[in-house]
């Protein structure tokens, strides 16, 4: 629904959530049930109402636990039957500076005053140690918004008396354990309270009438950051930006202006403007985002533009460029065909409405955001939340550089007529090994974004893939695989799950970036001596038919499975384990642990 994407009508959605809802409901969407417990230190019952509609626009279906009214440090510290049945996968915790316990005095020492800071560190890091022992599940938490009045006006910010100076020192103390702790998130109230207007957000009328911490209005700007927390956590976040050139990266249109006339640069102020924002483009290459350009340009008259001596992004910068008269809706499939992702996961930016409208009405699900005017292309983008961070990797690094390697591979390819010689070629180095403590955000996240080869689409969050690899019950196992053109780090992850001698395969799935190069079949030759290993007979797969995974269906029939059971689709193979036989061919796979040699 557009109503819900940024900048959004935050009145409109209070008005008729029941509304919204129920048009969200009766889509097509494939939505991930998740149990979400909302821990409050104030009113949270029109917070929750609103972060459902984001969270299903997002694809996730949404089940809360909403503690009593300022219960959060009783249910997060003492015995609580009904949360624990709950059984979170993630834990919100909604405090304000209304429920810090004390502030300093005047007539405080610098020694009271850090004692008063370290019990009031003390009191939340019980919450969190608490609820990561008992749930072991993601944990947000909101850092603290500016005081609403400043006793000592600007002194306030600076002396250790202040109300402001002490909200800083527990948020540096907040950040501090976020950087220790994995699975434990920042909402930046602070941030978002200052971006809405402080004296907005911390209207007093709201917490006296109704005990909301936060002005009512303000309750989609808050549940919307909220959500974007939690659909990065689960995979949710969109890989890349496709985007217009004309009047979008530069000012003018360079086919009838030239090059030497776009406005672009820091000496005029509408030069200035698309070159920061070009500069906050090519920033996100940083966090491995893609960019690719669709252009209705001549090719030549595109580079001209990228290759200006003021241009912050160079054609380098993309991964893909597609300049001609095609529509922008056909490009924009051709370039999502050729990275090998899902139209879906790219962001379309175009300074044109007619344009934005035709993308979105032939690809369903592709976002093209309001942008608004150039000076606006900034705040409009960065808020929308596309590219949330939580988890970050080394492969996140190298995307950019990957899906360019991939580039070589097909360039390759088309010189042979046999794929056995294209493959052999590529001289395909994989390491395969149970799970690691040094990739196991990269497995989650992978768990998270796989949708295409992904046979049975289960999502995992970091502490249920570390639990899984540190119980005797499961065998895990990720598979790196690298080539004559680049390293592509982790791409496959499977976990089994044993049962006396039957092993289940409760996940199986593998990076789109390395579809067709056989590193499923170096997975399942490992898998199947793991099994074999721990006295396995029998090997079950699962196929849980979704409307992005098709590709898999046969998966488990051309590894030498036999199906025994449909149900609906959902689809149940056996195998012997006695009578598999390898299947890998053109990778070298190496399997070192402690238990194991060479391959």
């Amino acid at each position: 629904m557009r109503e819900l994407e940024y900048p959004f009508d935050a009145g409109w959605i209070l008005s008729n959530r029941r509304k919204i809802k129920k048009r969200l409901l009766s889509s097509d969407a494939n939505f991930i049930e998740k149990k979400i417990a909302v821990l409050g230190g104030s009113s949270t019952a029109n917070i929750v109402w609103i972060l459902e509609l984001f969270l299903l626009q997002q694809g996730i279906r949404p089940v809360f636990y909403e503690s009593e009214f300022d219960k959060y440090y009783e249910d997060a510290v003492f015995s609580n039957e009904m949360l624990k049945q709950f059984k979170p996968d993630i834990i919100y915790i909604h405090t304000s500076n209304r429920n810090v316990t004390a502030y300093p005095k005047m007539a405080d020492s610098k020694e009271a005053i850090d004692v008063l800071l370290d019990a009031e560190m003390q009191r939340f890091e019980t919450i969190w140690n608490c609820l990561a022992e008992k749930y072991a599940c993601p944990i947000i938490q909101n850092n603290f918004e500016m005081p609403h009045y400043r006793l000592l006006g600007n002194k306030d910010a600076s002396d250790i008396h202040g109300a402001g100076h002490f909200l800083m020192r527990l948020n540096a103390g907040f950040y501090a354990y976020a950087q220790s702790h994995e699975n434990f998130f920042i909402c930046d109230i602070n941030y978002i309270s200052a971006d809405y207007g402080l004296k907005e957000w911390a209207d007093p009328f709201y917490w006296h009438m109704y005990k909301y911490a936060l002005n009512v209005n303000a309750i989609p700007y808050l549940a919307f950051n909220v959500s974007n927390i939690i659909k990065s956590i689960f995979g949710k976040n969109r890989k890349g930006f496709v985007l217009d050139l004309d009047n979008t990266l530069w000012g003018g249109v360079i086919g009838d202006d030239g090059a030497e006339n776009i406005k672009l640069g820091l000496e005029e102020p509408e030069g200035s403007v698309y070159f920061e924002f070009q500069k906050y483009i090519k920033a996100h290459k940083q966090l491995g985002i893609l960019l690719a350009v669709a252009s209705k340009n001549e090719e030549e008259n595109a580079l001209a533009g990228l290759n200006h001596p003021d241009s912050a992004l160079k054609p380098d910068d993309m991964v893909c460029i597609r300049a001609n008269w095609d529509t922008k809706d056909k490009n924009f499939k051709d370039i999502a065909k050729e990275l090998n992702v899902l139209p879906e996961s790219l962001v379309f930016v175009d300074d044109n409405p007619a344009e934005r409208h035709i993308v979105r009405e032939q690809l369903p699900g592709v976002v093209a955001p309001e942008i608004g005017e150039a000076h606006q292309y900034i705040q409009v983008l960065d808020r929308s939340g596309f590219f949330e961070v939580t988890y970050f990797s080394q492969d996140d690094l190298k995307r950019s550089e990957m899906y360019r390697e991939n580039a070589g591979r097909l360039k390759l390819q088309a010189g042979f007529t046999d794929y056995g010689d294209y493959l052999k070629s590529l001289e395909m180095r994989a390491v395969i090994r149970p799970f690691e403590s040094v990739y196991m955000a990269r497995i989650a996240q992978l768990t998270n974004k796989s949708n295409q080869f992904n046979l049975t689409t289960k999502r995992y969050t970091q502490s249920e893939i570390e639990r899984a690899a540190e119980n005797e019950s499961f065998i895990t196992l990720y598979g790196k695989l690298a080539d004559r053109f680049g390293d592509n780090g982790v791409v496959a992850v499977c976990i089994g799950k044993i049962e006396g001698t039957v092993c289940h395969i409760v996940l199986w799935l593998m990076s789109c970036r390395v579809l067709k190069r056989d590193m499923e079949y170096a997975m399942m030759d490992v898998f199947v001596r793991r099994c074999r290993d721990r006295g396995m007979d029998e090997i079950r797969g699962y196929y849980y038919p979704t409307s992005k995974n098709g590709m898999v269906k046969e998966f488990y029939g051309a590894m030498g499975f036999a199906q025994i059971a449909d149900e609906h689709g959902d689809t149940v193979w056996s195998l012997s384990v006695n009578s598999y036989i390898d299947k890998n061919k053109y990778i070298k796979a190496e399997e070192n642990d402690e238990t194991r040699g060479s391959v």
